[in-house]
């Protein structure tokens, strides 16, 4: 795009058309000078201008041409060398959930037994007598001994408040005795489906430890929150993914009273972040994305729902992953499933007719091996002919532990498996214990899994990790914990190139979506979505990338975030 010939200014045109952008679209309302622009488009991979219209890129190029586009009202916006990536993207996160992080007892970061009470006991002192006190965010895996806490533990110094005290994963909680009390659970209170209630192996009384669908039998009688505090606790979240340079989240999972206040906020105005949501499932939510049908790019592009979210099994930290063999370090429990697979065909085959996407929450070698036959089966019963989609693009979230004869199987089927690096550098200090040396062969296999031809999206799965994408970056190219830890069972071999780990979070994650066409990478015509850093990932020392920082956040060309 040297000079503005009559065949270049054809081929604008006619992109620019198809975009939607009008004839005058040649004049910039903005130009992003001197960057240093990773575009993730192979024809055109590097760039140091872009020039936007409206809500869309129409350049991509050198600082010289980019004055091409430039008219009296231009706004100039200089990166001063900064690095400049397509918009990023979590495909796996959930948002309510962020921002209640923010809200509530956060205890991440209690790396002790000490620490995690000592958290407890500061808030019971600021609660009054008989009120819930709630939290999340421990994690047993540090302390030593790594035992999970207990009632006996938090009634020392909570005897007077029901307390319900969420694990990390979200797949376990321990609660007290009054929360117990409450909830009617005693010695003789039976496992629910999909969940346990641990119970003391010398005296049968329940431990205070709750995992998965047992978690209900307390959450349940914890007074809900007020639409107010939900929403603010979604718009902290946020303006979090925002500052950290998120410019699309993919929301694992949303009841309907959730879809009520983010379209309710979108609609006000209040959001600039783009979402892709998901209703769970089975269940009212999934029903009535079904009844209803998809929304496809609403409050100018911001906002789409067509997929429904399951969680079909455990964690792997609370054993609660189904796995296809016994857990090395508690030999009579292999996990569980959280859902029964006979009663998600139906859905599953209603969704393949109606176009709603799938996407499944299997963490185990048993949950996936599973669920890919479930998906199968429910491709063989649709074909192709009678779907509203031809490629349903079904995705396996977490994707964590797979059987190696089960890799292959996500490319053969096209599903997309939806992974968040991070798990493997916190998880692996104790999946070892959980798994033996031998398991951990199919464990967070990326690289795995893309030499065999599928497409990986790349998640945090905030609040249960940190939520930052350059920790996730890091630890996908890195496969090394963030003070540089590494060790037996870690399979470096499985960490990917920093191109792949930056497709991940972009064009990949787009793919994951059906918005390739919009969105993933810097091209004419997509939607002006950036990511600018304070340092090249693409080139500094793995270490360095933990020190990297967002200094801006472009949505639709405005700039709805800057660090100075």
């Amino acid at each position: 795009m040297t000079e503005k010939s009559p065949v270049m200014r054809a081929v604008v045109a006619i992109l620019l058309f198809v975009s939607g952008i009008t004839a005058d679209a040649e004049t910039a309302d903005r130009i992003f000078i001197n960057g240093n622009i990773y575009t993730v488009n192979e024809k055109q991979r590097h760039a140091e201008a872009i020039a936007v219209h409206r809500d869309r890129i129409i350049f991509v190029g050198t600082n010289a041409d980019a004055e091409k586009f430039r008219g009296d009202k231009t706004h100039i916006v200089d990166l001063a060398g900064k690095t400049v990536l397509p918009g990023l993207t979590d495909s796996h996160c959930h948002i309510f959930g962020i921002g209640e992080r923010e809200m509530t007892l956060n205890l991440e970061g209690t790396n002790t037994r000490e620490d995690f009470l000592a958290k407890v006991k500061e808030r019971v002192a600021q609660t009054e007598r008989d009120k819930w006190i709630t939290g999340r965010g421990w994690i047993e895996t540090f302390w030593k001994p790594p035992q999970f806490p207990t009632r006996d533990d938090l009634d020392k110094i909570a005897p007077d408040n029901p307390v319900f005290l969420t694990r990390a994963d979200g797949h376990a909680a321990v609660a007290n005795s009054a929360a117990l009390k409450i909830a009617a659970v005693r010695r003789e209170t039976a496992n629910p489906f999909g969940g346990e209630i641990l119970k003391d192996p010398r005296t049968g009384e329940p431990t205070g430890m709750l995992l998965d669908n047992a978690m209900d039998l307390v959450a349940k009688n914890i007074p809900p929150p007020s639409d107010a505090k939900r929403e603010q606790a979604l718009l902290l979240g946020i303006k979090r993914e925002i500052e950290l340079g998120w410019c699309e989240i993919q929301n694992a999972g949303s009841e309907l009273s959730d879809q009520e206040i983010i379209r309710r906020d979108y609609a006000a105005g209040k959001v600039k972040l783009r979402m892709i949501n998901a209703a769970y499932g089975p269940g009212e939510a999934a029903n009535a994305l079904l009844k209803n049908g998809a929304t496809l790019n609403a409050f100018d592009h911001r906002f789409t729902q067509r997929t429904i979210k399951v969680i079909f099994d455990g964690a792997l930290g609370s054993r609660g992953a189904a796995l296809l063999a016994p857990y090395s370090d508690k030999a009579d429990s292999s996990g569980f499933l959280t859902q029964k697979p006979e009663e998600l065909k139906p859905m599953f085959e209603d969704s393949l007719r109606r176009g709603i996407q799938v996407e499944t929450h299997a963490i185990g070698d048993r949950a996936n091996r599973l669920i890919l036959d479930l998906y199968e089966q429910a491709f063989k019963a649709v074909p192709p002919a009678e779907r509203k989609i031809h490629e349903p693009r079904w995705r396996v979230e977490h994707a964590q532990i797979l059987s190696p004869q089960d890799i292959p199987r996500f490319a053969k089927f096209g599903v997309i498996a939806s992974m968040q690096p991070s798990h493997a550098i916190s998880d692996l200090f104790f999946a070892s214990s959980r798994l033996g040396m031998e398991r951990l062969a199919g464990a967070y296999a990326w690289n795995s899994l893309l030499k065999s031809g599928a497409v990986i999206c790349g998640g945090s799965d905030a609040p249960v990790e940190r939520g930052e994408p350059m920790i996730e970056f890091y630890a996908a190219v890195a496969r090394k914990s963030i003070k540089g830890e590494s060790g037996e069972g870690w399979h470096p071999e499985e960490a990917v190139s920093r191109e792949q780990a930056l497709k991940m979070f972009t064009i990949n994650a787009a793919y994951a979506a059906f918005e390739e066409n919009d969105k993933g990478s810097i091209e004419v015509g997509k939607l002006a979505d950036f990511t600018v850093l304070s340092t090249d990932i693409m080139k500094i020392p793995a270490s360095e990338i933990l020190k990297t920082r967002c200094k801006m956040t472009v949505i639709g060309g405005e700039v709805v975030y800057e660090n100075q």
